[in-house]
């Protein structure tokens, strides 16, 4: 491995994803494993793949990550955010796009508490009158 590397971290939902880009070389890798094995779904692996082919670097480096916390999809969604910082880390140029694309703005939607005396977070339990 090359030992120039261009640094991101992405946030989506609990899932926290640190990446690290390399260019010049091939590959993306996640948690040891070859994306196309760790991702079950095709969906979430375009979507970690999304600001690559929007910047058109497809190919043309090696995406190194470490995923923690949340589902497979959440952990997609930090990904994607996190190669598009390291893209803007790697080429301020790239910022145009990636923001055009929505790349660069973490998702805050998460996961509402549960409040005392409900079901859920907003779920009453049925009244009765009687």
């Amino acid at each position: 491995m090359a030992t120039q590397y261009y640094y991101g971290v992405g946030r989506r939902k609990t899932s926290v994803a640190t990446v690290r880009l390399y260019p010049g070389e091939k590959g993306f890798v996640v948690n040891g494993k070859p994306a196309e094995a760790f991702f079950s779904r095709e969906n979430d692996l375009q979507t970690a793949l999304e600001p690559l082919e929007a910047a058109g670097l497809m190919g043309q480096c090696l995406v190194s990550v470490v995923v923690k916390g949340g589902g497979i999809s959440g952990q997609a969604g930090a990904i994607r955010h996190g190669v598009a910082r390291a893209l803007l880390a790697m080429n301020p140029d790239y910022r145009q796009v990636l923001r055009e694309h929505g790349f660069l703005t973490r998702d805050p939607r998460v996961k509402e508490r549960k409040k005392a005396g409900l079901k859920r977070a907003r779920k009453a339990p049925q009244y009765t009158k009687r």
